[in-house]
């Protein structure tokens, strides 16, 4: 999201565990410049084929367009429009393959799609799938297309996939099961596709697996936040090999030197900029601005009734209102990102997401009040000139940038740069471009991802009776059935190492929330590379999202992160500070200080 944390002293570099690995070792075959979903499902992914791997992040994991994600896995049915039917197969499989191997994170969405006409947008349609561009007044999509759009998504779907098919249903039954809907809808059309409510915890469960492959493999994966790139160059001469890279961290201000044979570089949006740190400029890049607004609203949170109502709104972009707990989620926009400016939410989307509320439930009131928390991103899209945002292509390709053959002294490292993807398919991107690093090694793909359990997804219970079963069999006289289901939550079965640490001292609840726990805390702080306190209550927990954060957290949660992170009491005010305006900035959240008690 841009956000530029300012730099924080701490007594020493080698307080931070992962850097300290970095600095004991300072080569890898392979260094991932960018920590969002793709960059660290490739790391995962080299680790596991036993490839030398390490990766730094300048911000936190998963803090740029990885966290500001509409937190659906889907397989992209607008997509079929474009004529991207390999992406839409991929995606599809992708979809289907989550559900299996990361089912504690991603679970299935019943969608439905509010239909006005029933032929309108079939000349349009064509023109839009030739050109990639909107001609004219848009024209809503009629039921005619949408039933043609989702039977080719059901084919799609047919291997290997567990989401029922698609049903339409005429007007009386839409309003039967959805009475709030407009009344003027003359169809609604429900399908299937899948949510990720914790895509930063589902990062760092990928992250973890490639740190545990790298441990029990011959190689030592290793990987960084709040670790920048400043500057590359050859390595020749210096008894190294490949390029050597200038690294900062961002926390202390410390730089040193690490080198690679083969530099991947998954910034997102910033990969020209980051091209740009490495001297060799490109313009692969033309991100656009997706912004978010998560209301706490019951009302319209019921209207929902526990279904995401997806719909073309009245300029043709496709947006949505999805139910996520006890918060609605309405996005997203489609803007043309200005990379020297921080993405954030403006009052004109804001306008524009109550309109779109106000075109599928129509009376349904919304208000600024009701806000409690918004985000923006910019979607790492390819350059595409003239052609509009909502046409651009969300498939992926990898440029190549020549160095010369791993193990010599020539030319440099070998740059690969992602162009592109999205959240769905980062389990097949990040096995395509390991393919590609391998090939650049020499070397051969031992396993593949595609049945590998992710995380706490390795045994997690079935049925929501298994999930009982679980809940009841990790309760304890002092840890409730709410509590041990906030974990299984937070974490899949991987709460059962966290259990484990909790029970081996006193574990009070904090007293500004009863979600966590001193030692949850703590496991955090010594296991989850917590540089600032603004990551616990965005990527490491989602009270933040929920609007749950207080003056009274914020220094509780600081004063307990101060023991095992080595805050004096100046840092704890500083992160205070940083985490307020981070929340100001970037989310709309203000919150007002208390004094400590």
């Amino acid at each position: 999201m841009g956000q530029k944390d300012s730099a924080r002293n701490q007594a020493s570099a080698g307080e931070r565990a992962s850097v300290q690995k970095l600095q004991r070792r300072p080569h890898a075959q392979v260094l991932i410049i960018g920590g969002g979903i793709n960059g660290v499902g490739t790391f995962r992914d080299l680790a596991l084929q036993g490839v030398d791997v390490a990766l730094v992040e300048r911000g936190d994991y998963c803090q740029g367009a990885s966290g500001a994600s509409s937190h659906m896995i889907h397989g992209g049915i607008r997509y079929l429009e474009n004529g991207e039917f390999r992406l839409v197969q991929e995606s599809v499989v992708e979809r289907n393959r989550l559900l299996r191997i990361a089912p504690h994170y991603v679970k299935p969405l019943q969608t439905t799609i509010p239909i006005f006409s029933t032929f309108s947008g079939i000349l349009a349609a064509p023109l839009r799938f030739l050109t990639h561009k909107q001609h004219g007044a848009p024209t809503e999509r009629g039921a005619f297309l949408i039933k043609l759009g989702l039977s080719m998504y059901d084919f799609f779907s047919r291997d290997g996939g567990t989401v029922p098919r698609h049903q339409f249903r005429g007007r009386r039954r839409a309003l039967a099961e959805l009475p709030r809907l407009h009344p003027g809808i003359k169809y609604a059309a429900t399908y299937f596709d899948a949510s990720v409510h914790n895509p930063e915890r589902l990062t760092l469960d990928v992250l973890q697996d490639g740190e545990k492959a790298g441990a029990a493999g011959a190689s030592d994966a290793r990987a960084s936040n709040y670790l920048s790139l400043v500057a590359v160059r050859d390595a020749a001469g210096t008894g190294r090999t490949g390029s050597i890279a200038e690294l900062r961290d961002e926390l202390t201000g410390e730089r040193f030197e690490f080198s690679a044979d083969v530099i991947v570089n998954t910034t997102g949006a910033w990969v020209d900029q980051t091209n740009q740190a490495m001297g060799e400029a490109s313009a692969f890049m033309g991100g656009t601005k997706g912004s978010h607004i998560v209301l706490d609203h019951p009302e319209l949170l019921a209207a929902c009734s526990g279904r995401e109502i997806f719909f073309e709104h009245t300029d043709g972009r496709i947006v949505l209102i999805y139910p996520m707990g006890d918060r609605v989620l309405v996005g997203t926009t489609d803007i043309d990102a200005d990379m020297a400016e921080d993405a954030v939410c403006t009052a004109e989307e804001i306008d524009y997401f109550f309109d779109l509320i106000g075109h599928v439930f129509p009376d349904i009131t919304v208000g600024r009040d009701q806000i409690v928390y918004t985000f923006s991103g910019v979607r790492p899209l390819p350059r595409h000139d003239a052609t509009q945002p909502g046409f651009v292509s969300r498939d992926y390709r990898i440029e190549r940038r020549a160095g010369g053959a791993a193990g010599t002294e020539s030319a440099g490292a070998v740059v690969l740069s992602l162009v592109g993807g999205k959240w769905t398919t980062f389990r097949a991107l990040a096995e395509h471009l390991s393919d590609k690093v391998l090939a650049e090694l020499g070397m051969h793909r031992k396993i593949s991802t595609a049945k590998l359990a992710i995380g706490g997804g390795a045994g997690f219970p079935e049925s929501e009776d298994g999930v009982q079963r679980w809940i009841k069999a990790h309760m304890t006289d002092n840890r409730d059935a709410d509590r041990t289901a906030g974990l299984l939550t937070r974490y899949g079965t991987r709460a059962g190492e966290i259990i484990s640490f909790l029970d081996a001292a006193p574990d009070p609840l904090l007293h500004s929330t009863r979600e966590l726990s001193v030692r949850e805390l703590e496991f955090m702080a010594r296991n989850e590379q917590i540089g600032h306190l603004i990551d616990v209550l965005i990527r490491r927990t989602s009270l933040a999202f929920r609007g749950l954060v207080t003056g009274e957290l914020l220094h509780e949660v600081a004063s307990i992160l101060a023991g095992p992170l080595g805050w004096d009491a100046a840092t704890q005010a500083a992160e205070i500070s940083h985490a307020q305006e981070v929340l100001k900035r970037f989310h709309g959240v203000h919150v007002h200080s208390v004094v400590a008690g």
